[in-house]
C-alpha cells in the first residue's frame, strides 16, 4: 500500500465551500482507501491506496467529492515520497524565518509549473519565488493575505495548483512518516 496525501484546494478557507471532515473521510472510505485521516481542518487526508497512480486517485476523489457532498473542487494527490522531495528541494530555507509565511505550492502538472518561470525574473522584494522540481516555493513576508506575489502565482496557475504553509508541509510529512513506520 502506498502512503499518499490528498490536497483539496480551497475547502473551509474563510466561509467558502465548508465541509466537515469526518464526511471527507467517509467519502474517500467508500471509495475503497484504508487508514484515512484528515489533518487540520482544510482539505489535508493521508490515506493508503494501492490501486493506480496519484493523478488517478485525484480523479477519483473530485468525482465522489461532487457526487456525495456537492463540492466542485480540485484534488492533488502525491505520495509521502513526492512530500519528502518537495520539502528537501525548498530554496528558500535562508530566507524564510516563520513557516506560515512560507508557502508550498503544489501543481497539477510540470507545465503548470513552467508557467511561474517568467516571474522569477521580477523583483518580488521584500518578498521572494523559488520554483523547485514539484512545487513553487513563496515567501509571503508580510503576510499571505497581503502578497502581491501570492495573488500573481494564483492568476498565472488558473486554479491549478494548491497551497499550504511549511508548518503544515512539515506536520503532513510527520504524520505520513509516522504511518510508513507503524
Amino acid at each position: 500500500m502506498d502512503d499518499r496525501l490528498a490536497l483539496i484546494r480551497g475547502i473551509n478557507v474563510g466561509r467558502a465551500k465548508r465541509v466537515a471532515m469526518h464526511d471527507v473521510r467517509a467519502v474517500m472510505t467508500r471509495l475503497g482507501y484504508s487508514d484515512v485521516r484528515t489533518v487540520l481542518n482544510s482539505g489535508n487526508v493521508l490515506f493508503k491506496d494501492s490501486r493506480g497512480t496519484p493523478q488517478d486517485s485525484a480523479r477519483r476523489i473530485e468525482h465522489a467529492l461532487t457526487a456525495h457532498l456537492g463540492l466542485s473542487v480540485r484534488v492533488l494527490v502525491r505520495s509521502a515520497a513526492d512530500l519528502a522531495e518537495a520539502i528537501a528541494d525548498n530554496p528558500l530555507g535562508s530566507v524564510a524565518d516563520v513557516p506560515s509565511r512560507l508557502l508550498v505550492v503544489f501543481v497539477r502538472s510540470h507545465r503548470a509549473l513552467a508557467r511561474l518561470t517568467p516571474l522569477t525574473r521580477q523583483d518580488w522584494g521584500p518578498e521572494a519565488l523559488g520554483i523547485g522540481r514539484r512545487a513553487a516555493y513563496l515567501w509571503c513576508a508580510e503576510g499571505i493575505h497581503k502578497s502581491k506575489l501570492a495573488a500573481s502565482v494564483d492568476r498565472v496557475l488558473e486554479g491549478e495548483s494548491t497551497a499550504r504553509n511549511w508548518g503544515t508541509v512539515i506536520k503532513l510529512h510527520a504524520l505520513a512518516t509516522a504511518s510508513r513506520r507503524a
